[in-house]
């Protein structure tokens, strides 16, 4: 017969397991790359979206109603200032000159007529300052009937890049009717939006210490080979966003880049005597981010620390390690809070060097 254990033995028994248990500690084999805070002058890369403006961007629209007799420019040329580029049908203004120019010659004639009169008393002198009233008139008839006809011959105001057309030849206009887009690319005008806390702590720096020049990164992702000046702030906050309109403006000497193109506007931003680690000895817990510090005894601790930056592969830390903190960078996966490990210590500017790997 099979005698039951007595509970004193089994108690006796689940406090020896027990116990074993709470003093064994995990051993890992192999060794664990480990090395310290990096302390240093480094530069940050903000990107913001940003929308290309040509400096001068106007529409072009008829200023007379008729037809369109010729066009001497063609979509996405080149035009000089002055160039000719459209011309209404001017046969009614011509006709409207030649009627004002003859009503002017007869005032004329009338005028001299009047002043031999006056000159004898035979008329009055206000007869005479009618007629030299009236042939002023005449005068101004002419200007006003030549000035419609000068308006049904389109120039361009400035050197720029005709845009499409939105008539074509034949087609009857009328007056304010859209003909064409002409745009001044020489520079450009590039907007980016900057938060809220971005644009005080950049109104708060010393002028001589802000941010003038950036580099714009275009849509196929390319750097633009010229860099660009900010130059201007907009006055008001886009409540919607939470942000304010920066304008950096960009010489175009080859003519690139376009009205309406898009790209990202890049701001080095200076951190001065930054604390960095690589992004990979970092680990998340819910929201917040972990290390895990290797102590004198190369037991593992868990840490928690506050991020200041993000850059490729590398951290700036705000608070949570110190310059002589030893922290673990790969096999983070492996290890957990409490265990020993073996530790291959390397100085942090070697790790910085070889930083290849994600962050885990």
């Amino acid at each position: 017969m099979n005698r039951r254990p007595t509970p004193f033995l089994l108690v006796a028994a689940f406090l020896v397991v027990g116990c074993h248990h709470e003093h064994q500690e995990p051993q890992e084999h192999g060794k664990f790359l480990v090395t310290s805070p990096l302390r240093k002058d480094t530069e940050l890369t903000r990107d913001y979206v940003a929308q290309i403006r040509a400096i001068q961007h106007i529409e072009l629209r008829a200023l007379e109603k008729g037809y369109l007799q010729g066009t001497f420019i063609d979509e996405g040329r080149q035009v000089a200032k002055g160039a000719k580029m459209f011309q209404i049908m001017p046969m009614i203004y011509q006709a409207e000159v030649q009627k004002a120019d003859a009503e002017a010659q007869l005032s004329a004639i009338e005028l001299r007529n009047t002043k031999l009169l006056a000159d004898k008393n035979v008329v009055s002198p206000n007869e005479l300052a009618l007629a030299r009233a009236k042939l002023n008139k005449a005068k101004a008839e002419v200007a006003l009937a030549s000035t419609h006809k000068s308006m049904t011959e389109m120039r361009a105001p400035f050197d720029g890049l005709v845009g499409r057309f939105h008539v074509r030849m034949g087609s009857l206009v009328d007056e304010g009717d859209l003909l064409t887009t002409l745009s001044d690319n020489s520079k450009v005008w590039v907007y980016f939006n900057v938060s809220e806390v971005e644009y005080l702590k950049y109104e708060s720096q010393p002028e001589e210490e802000r941010i003038s020049t950036v580099k714009l990164q275009m849509a196929d992702g390319q750097i633009f080979d010229q860099p660009g000046t900010v130059e201007t702030i907009e006055a008001d906050f886009n409540n919607q966003t939470g942000s304010l309109a920066f304008r950096a403006t960009f010489p175009n000497p080859k003519g690139l880049l376009r009205h309406g193109e898009t790209g990202k506007i890049l701001m080095e931003v200076p951190l001065k005597n930054a604390l960095l680690i690589p992004q990979k000895a970092t680990f998340d817990v819910l929201d917040k981010k972990f290390v895990f510090v290797i102590d004198e005894k190369n037991v593992v601790h868990s840490r928690p620390i506050t991020i200041a930056a993000e850059m490729p592969q590398v951290f700036a830390v705000a608070s949570g390690l110190e310059e002589h903190d030893k922290i673990l960078v790969e096999g983070l996966r492996k290890v957990r809070d409490g265990v020993t490990i073996e530790v291959d210590y390397k100085d942090p500017s070697d790790v910085f060097a070889h930083l290849e790997v994600p962050a885990e």
